[in-house]
């Protein structure tokens, strides 16, 4: 069969697959159209599967209509190279939560990666270090970040306003995710979850931003 190496190939299409690909890594079977449609704001079943059918067309796909779930990608993806990316511990992203006194973003063993597709990811972040912290917590929900949620992060010791970060606040001997703020007295950690305050950190306080989000990957079990 001759196969048609990006015709009809978009942003979208390059999401269901990158979608697929990682849940059939972690579940070891393919989603369901639903759960597809909910990862990739798709409301109707309709034009998910018309995605599906122009994704089989081109050759990125084999679908088998009469059982459910039956679809397999072929191993022709147009997602390109894939970047390992270490997942390096957990990070809170509510009230901030002690760590051992010894702790080091940068000294923890990795136990486990994520893999990331590089035509995915923001177009300034590609060939950079990165690393990920898996979510705990609910303040940076209205922020599309979820407990149980990985975020990809670039190393980075500065940050502007309004940069999501990873701080780690030393005198407290505490770590927290959250949007940074310099203000005149201190600084401002600000949630992203209406019913909790910011953290206020003050002048005198050490305050190590150890890197910002550049990219976050939802759990998957949430769209079951």
């Amino acid at each position: 069969m001759m196969v048609r190496k990006s015709k009809g190939i978009g942003e979208r299409h390059q999401k269901i697959l990158g979608f697929i690909e990682a849940y059939q890594r972690e579940h070891k079977h393919p989603p369901s159209i639903r759960e597809i449609g909910e990862h990739c704001d798709i409301s109707s079943t309709s034009v998910v599967n018309y995605y599906l059918d122009q994704l089989e067309k081109n050759g990125y796909l084999e679908r088998d209509r009469k059982i459910s779930r039956g679809m397999r990608l072929t191993g022709n993806t147009p997602l390109g190279d894939m970047l390992r990316v270490p997942v390096l511990g957990v990070i809170q992203a509510g009230e901030p939560i002690p760590v051992p006194s010894n702790a080091d973003f940068g000294s923890f063993t990795s136990e486990d990666s994520v893999e990331i597709a590089t035509s995915l990811m923001p177009a300034k972040e590609k060939g950079r270090e990165l690393f990920a912290l898996k979510v705990q917590g609910d303040s940076m929900i209205d922020a599309m970040v979820n407990d149980g949620d990985i975020v990809i992060l670039k190393p980075s010791q500065e940050a502007r306003n309004g940069d999501m970060v990873a701080v780690w606040l030393s005198d407290r001997n505490e770590t927290t995710l959250k949007y940074f703020y310099k203000e005149k007295d201190g600084y401002r950690l600000q949630p992203a979850n209406p019913t909790m305050k910011p953290i206020m950190v003050k002048k005198n306080e050490q305050v190590e931003i150890k890197g910002k989000v550049v990219m976050v990957i939802r759990k998957m079990d949430r769209l079951n």
